[in-house]
C-alpha cells in the first residue's frame, strides 16, 4: 500500500519563483475598488475580479498565445494556481469566462489603464521612477486578419492636430514677406486617399515597411523612464505616422507622471513640429541624425548657406536664391535666377531644371530643428539618446519575445489597447517585482 503524504500547495511552489515576486510587490485588492461600480448585487455570485484580472497578467508576463492556452496551464500549473488563490481542486474558470465579463462589464471603461497606472504609483513609491528623462517610441504588432483579405476605400486625409497653427503661421509668413494670406476657403479643399481596410478587422492599417513586410497591423506607441518602466501607451492602425502621435503621448506622459526635462525619439519624429513643441515647452529634445535627402551626386542642401538677415540662400558659386512664396504645406520657396544659372559650371551638380532655376525649401519652423541639430552632438544629448536602446527599444523586444506581443489575436482596437496596457502593466510590475525581491530567510 503506498503511503499517504500531506503536503500544502505553498509548499510546491519554489521560494524564487516570478508569480511569488509578483504576489509580494502589488497588492491586487485594489482592483476592488476599481471595478466596485461595474458589479451588481443581483443574480448568481460572480467570479473573484482579482482572478479575472490576474488570468490575462499571467498570459502577458509568461507569454501564452490565448486565454484558452492560459487556462488550461492553470489546470496544470500549481505555481499559476497558488497566484490564483485556487487549491488542488478548485475549478478553474472557462476561456471564454474573461471575454465575456469584457464585453460586459469592462468593455469602455477605463479600468485596463487605471490597473497600469496603479501599478505605475507603485513603481513611483519605492524610488525606482527616473522620468527626468523620457524615451518614445513606436512598435508594430500583426493583426488577427489576413493581408489578402481586404476592400479599396477612399477616405479623407487626416487633419494634422496642429494645422490651424500651422495655418496661421503660414499666412503670418506670406504677409511678413509681401505675399497676401491664403483666403479661408484655400485650406477647407478636402484631400482623399486610397487605403486598403481589412474585410476581417477593419480597425487595423496596413504597413508596408518594404516589398517583403506587408500586413495589417496595429502601432503600439509607448513612453519609458530611464530604467525601462513604461509611463504612457497609445494604440492607433498601423499605418498611422509615429508623428502625429508625439504631442498626445508626450500630454498623457506629463499629466500622469509629470513634464520631463528631455525627451528622446528616433528619425521618425525629427519633424519641425515636434522640435517646436519640446523647446517651446522647455523639453531638451535628443533626436538623432538624419541623412541628408536629394539626388546622389548632385549639391547637397547644407552646402547652400541661408542668410537670416537677407532671408535668402547662397549657393556655393556665390549667387543668391532669392524668397518666392511660401506654400500650404508650411515651406518657404527660394529661387534662383535661371539666366545666370544659365553659365555656371556647377549646374549640372545642383539642377536639371529646364529653366535652370534652383529650388530650396524651408520650413516656417525650420528654426525649431536647427535648434535640435546645435544640441545634438554635446555630451549629454549623446548620453541621452544612448539609452534609447537600453530603455523602450529593449521593452518593445521583451513585449514582443516573452510576452506574445509579436502579434495579436484580438480583433478591434479597444481590445488591442486592452493588452497593450495589460501587457505593459505586466511588464512594469515583472521589473518592480524583481527589483524589490528580496529572498526569504533559509529555515
Amino acid at each position: 500500500m503506498e503511503p499517504i503524504e500531506m503536503v500544502s500547495l505553498d509548499e510546491m511552489v519554489p521560494e524564487d519563483h516570478l508569480v511569488r515576486k509578483l504576489e509580494k510587490a502589488i497588492d491586487f485588492s485594489f482592483i476592488y475598488d476599481l471595478v466596485e461600480d461595474l458589479y451588481s448585487d443581483r443574480g448568481r455570485p460572480s467570479i473573484d475580479p482579482v482572478v479575472l484580472i490576474k488570468l490575462p497578467f499571467l498570459q502577458y508576463t509568461f507569454g501564452i498565445r490565448s486565454m484558452r492556452r492560459t487556462i488550461e496551464e492553470v489546470n496544470t500549473n500549481l505555481a499559476y494556481r497558488w497566484f490564483l488563490g485556487f487549491g488542488f481542486y478548485d475549478k478553474v474558470p472557462h476561456f471564454s469566462t474573461f471575454g465575456k465579463n469584457y464585453e460586459r462589464r469592462f468593455k469602455d471603461t477605463d479600468l485596463f489603464e487605471q490597473i497600469f497606472y496603479r501599478i505605475l504609483k507603485q513603481v513611483a513609491d519605492r524610488g525606482l521612477l527616473r522620468a527626468e528623462h523620457v524615451f518614445i517610441d513606436s512598435t508594430h504588432v500583426k493583426a488577427s486578419a489576413n493581408k489578402l483579405k481586404f476592400t479599396k476605400k477612399v477616405v479623407r486625409k487626416e487633419t494634422r492636430a496642429y494645422q490651424s497653427l500651422l495655418e496661421e503661421e503660414i499666412n503670418a509668413d506670406r504677409e511678413e514677406n509681401g505675399k497676401k494670406p491664403f483666403p479661408p476657403d484655400k485650406w477647407d479643399r478636402e484631400e482623399e486617399k486610397e487605403i486598403k481596410e481589412s474585410t476581417t478587422d477593419p480597425e487595423s492599417g496596413y504597413y508596408v515597411k518594404d516589398e517583403r513586410e506587408k500586413k495589417f497591423a496595429y502601432s503600439c506607441h509607448a513612453a519609458t523612464d530611464r530604467n525601462g518602466f513604461f509611463l504612457a501607451s497609445i494604440v492607433t492602425p498601423g499605418n498611422v505616422h509615429d508623428s502625429h502621435i508625439f504631442e498626445p503621448l508626450l500630454n498623457a506622459v506629463k499629466e500622469k507622471v509629470g513634464k520631463p526635462l528631455a525627451v528622446a525619439a528616433d528619425a521618425g519624429y525629427k519633424t519641425p513640429h515636434i522640435a517646436k513643441v519640446m523647446i517651446d515647452d522647455g523639453i531638451r529634445p535628443c533626436l538623432p541624425y538624419t541623412r541628408p535627402r536629394g539626388k546622389k551626386g548632385y549639391l547637397r542642401k547644407s552646402e547652400f548657406h541661408y542668410d537670416s538677415e537677407k532671408n535668402a540662400y547662397i549657393c556655393p558659386n556665390g549667387q543668391e536664391l532669392r524668397y518666392s512664396t511660401t506654400n500650404k504645406q508650411g515651406y518657404r520657396e527660394y529661387k534662383s535666377n535661371g539666366a545666370k544659372c544659365a553659365g555656371c559650371p556647377l549646374l549640372a551638380q545642383c539642377t536639371q531644371s529646364q529653366n535652370h532655376v534652383k529650388v530650396i525649401t524651408r520650413h516656417v519652423w525650420q528654426y525649431y530643428l536647427d535648434q535640435a541639430e546645435a544640441i545634438r552632438l554635446t555630451p549629454e544629448n549623446k548620453e541621452i539618446y544612448a539609452r534609447r536602446k537600453e530603455t523602450v527599444e529593449r521593452g518593445f523586444g521583451d513585449a514582443k519575445e516573452k510576452c506574445g506581443m509579436r502579434w495579436t489575436t484580438l480583433r478591434g482596437r479597444a481590445k488591442m489597447s486592452m493588452q497593450a496596457m495589460l501587457t505593459f502593466a505586466a511588464l512594469n510590475l515583472k521589473r518592480l517585482a524583481c527589483w524589490t525581491w528580496e529572498s526569504p530567510e533559509p529555515a
